[in-house]
């Protein structure tokens, strides 16, 4: 125990400095942020069902609200034999608890997990993204962003400075990161196994569509560096021939789409007639297109991700075929706009087939997917969540995207619309053991940002009084300590 003058600083000593050698460690508190995290897991799934021994909802909080002056309505009220506690915002009833449970009971995700017996991994997974989902639709919208609010403060003193300016600094950085998010990071080696790509299970040889086929080809040699430069002689090429449509860029798009792939084959092969023709061997063989006979898989292992074509994820309890893409592509306001605009658009789809185009000295796997009209099936709510509606089906004529170039994302049916789903993400990660077809390894969970969104109010006032005018919730039964 340290004394400053009348004041205690230290209320206990650690009984480990009985050790001889504990004061001359230059740590000796090291804190386990992963059991930290678990336990307070544990605490809200407790609070929030009421679990006896977890819940933490009880007299002696109550009494720590109405000694520091904040929901003095939600003070005990004492009776002869028992004490009433009235529910407060986070109190849950008997069909909202069971709705909870429903919601985590019908999760598809791209690990196995369960509620029992959860270590620190699943509770960080499980606190993290699938929590906020489940009980988005139970819980009100201002006692879930009271939480948002709160974590801006840090001086105690002036909590509305603190929640402008870090609101201001976190849009700052999103706006950043997205202009930093290809840049390398200097110094820091990339792992050799993060590069790796290959099949894992199921391998069957197809002669595909040839329609089909050539919208695949086509997409690779449209994001291949050395065929760029084809694809501008070709656009120069279709203006001068058609002076009309000059000006009509869809148009243009669609006369490319269907010419380039022969053009470029003749033009290889007249360039490969002359001396010094400058063709590499890459160049050569793509121009020649892939073999009709596709090998086609179940699972493919891309920069350590594990994914899997929908009708594997369909007799599983894990789900690996979601995907996102963002991709700097033509959007058009209807199918009669003759004047596009190029600019980046994210895509979500579920991966149908995996194919692995041989081109004969090397092979490129590609995904063909079924992607979500970004019109009528994909939608941002209020809290920030992306939500989108798996049925609706749009880009039928671009089917197909690299292995290489999506995220993997999972779909967690949303408790509030019926037939819509929210995309959660997970971050690449290295696996360090692959074992045939089964899960490979632990997959930490991304946090996607779901605090955008600020409420519709003018000053900080009017957002305490929209969040805490009334503390107990309606609609929930009350809680009775014997």
């Amino acid at each position: 125990m340290v004394e400053d003058g009348d004041r205690v600083c230290w209320k206990k000593k650690s009984i480990f400095f009985d050790l001889e050698y504990w004061k001359y460690l230059p740590v000796r508190h090291v804190l386990d942020v992963m059991h930290i995290e678990k336990n307070v897991c544990d605490s809200i799934i407790g609070t929030l069902l009421e679990i006896p021994g977890k819940n933490k909802d009880g007299i002696a909080a109550r009494l720590d609200l109405l000694n520091m002056g904040v929901k003095t309505d939600l003070q005990p009220e004492y009776g002869e034999r028992r004490t009433r506690l009235p529910p407060g915002p986070w109190n849950l009833s008997r069909a909202e608890k069971r709705e909870v449970c429903n919601s985590f009971y019908g999760m598809k995700v791209p690990e196995d997990s369960r509620l029992l017996g959860l270590k620190s991994h699943d509770c960080h997974t499980l606190m993290q993204q699938l929590l906020p989902v489940a009980i988005r639709s139970v819980l009100e919208k201002p006692a879930r962003y009271m939480k948002v609010l709160k974590g801006y403060v840090q001086n105690r003193t002036r909590p509305e400075g603190c929640i402008a300016e870090r609101y201001i600094a976190e849009e700052a950085v999103e706006f950043c990161t997205e202009h930093l998010s290809d840049v390398s990071t200097v110094g820091v080696p990339s792992s050799q196994k993060m590069g790796v790509s290959k099949p894992l299970s199921g391998c069957t040889v197809s002669v595909v569509d040839r329609d089909l086929l050539n919208q695949a080809h086509l997409y690779v040699l449209e994001n291949t560096e050395e065929v760029l430069p084809y694809i501008e002689q070709h656009m120069i090429h279709i203006q001068t021939a058609y002076p009309k449509f000059r000006k009509r860029t869809k148009w243009l798009q669609d006369k490319h789409n269907s010419t380039f792939i022969q053009w470029l084959r003749l033009k290889v092969q007249s360039e490969l007639n002359e001396d010094n023709h400058g063709v590499s061997e890459n160049l050569r063989w793509l121009a020649a297109g892939p073999n009709m006979a596709v090998p086609l898989y179940r699972s493919y292992l891309i920069k350590g991700i594990k994914f899997n074509i929908k009708a594997q994820d369909d007799v599983r309890t894990t789900q690996n075929s979601g995907v996102y893409l963002l991709a700097h592509t033509m959007q058009v306001a209807s199918a009669k706009d003759k004047n596009p605009i190029l600019s980046n658009m994210g895509f979500y789809g579920v991966i149908q087939e995996i194919w692995d185009l041989d081109y004969q000295k090397f092979t490129i796997p590609v995904f063909r997917c079924d992607w979500i009209d970004n019109t009528s099936g994909l939608v941002v709510d209020e809290l920030g969540f992306t939500l989108v509606d798996l049925s609706k089906i749009g880009h039928r004529n671009d089917q197909f995207v690299l292995a290489s170039q999506v995220k993997q994302v999972f779909f967690v049916d949303d408790p509030m619309h019926r037939g819509w789903s929210v995309v959660l993400s997970m971050p690449n990660r290295e696996y360090n053991d692959v074992i045939g077809d089964d899960v490979l390894g632990d997959v930490r969970i991304e946090c996607e940002p779901f605090t955008r969104g600020m409420p519709n109010v003018d000053t900080f006032d009017e957002v305490v009084v929209e969040l805490g005018s009334q503390n107990i919730r309606d609609g929930c039964e009350d809680i009775w300590v014997e």
